[in-house]
């Protein structure tokens, strides 16, 4: 599910929810599942700080190419310090790890990778490729 905050910016509510209860328990129980559920049922999904002026230029990139991506503020997240955690272990070269940008399915990385992307080229045709985009 999807909510709107009052900055008008989509963001995903009750992560990893599912009909069952013992599935709804695992998947609260376990960051890692929970990253890789996102992941493969949402074409594009930022992990981001909603105090992090990295993770706002990401988004406004993001929105600005048209795309709508699932957007999990950590600080405002249940699991939040958690999934931090199993980005941070994505990252492993110490950097921050979040904005953390995931699309199709696979991590692209963080802004540094978002933007390299941007700029030579390759960013748009993999939105089309995921689903995000359809122009």
């Amino acid at each position: 599910m999807q909510v709107t905050n009052k900055t008008g910016i989509r963001m995903a509510s009750n992560i990893g929810i599912e009909t069952e209860a013992s599935a709804t328990t695992m998947m609260l129980d376990n960051p890692y599942k929970i990253v890789r559920q996102l992941a493969s049922t949402n074409a594009v999904v930022l992990f981001s700080m909603s105090g992090c002026c990295m993770c706002t230029v990401a988004k406004r990139l993001l929105f600005g190419l048209g795309v709508g991506p699932t957007i999990i503020e950590l600080d405002h997240h249940g699991a939040g310090p958690d999934i931090q955690a199993v980005l941070f272990q994505l990252v492993a070269d110490g950097r921050q790890p979040v904005p953390a940008v995931f699309v199709g399915g696979k991590f692209l990385g963080g802004i540094e990778t978002l933007m390299a992307c941007h700029i030579n080229g390759t960013l748009v045709p993999l939105l089309k490729e995921a689903g995000a985009l359809w122009l």
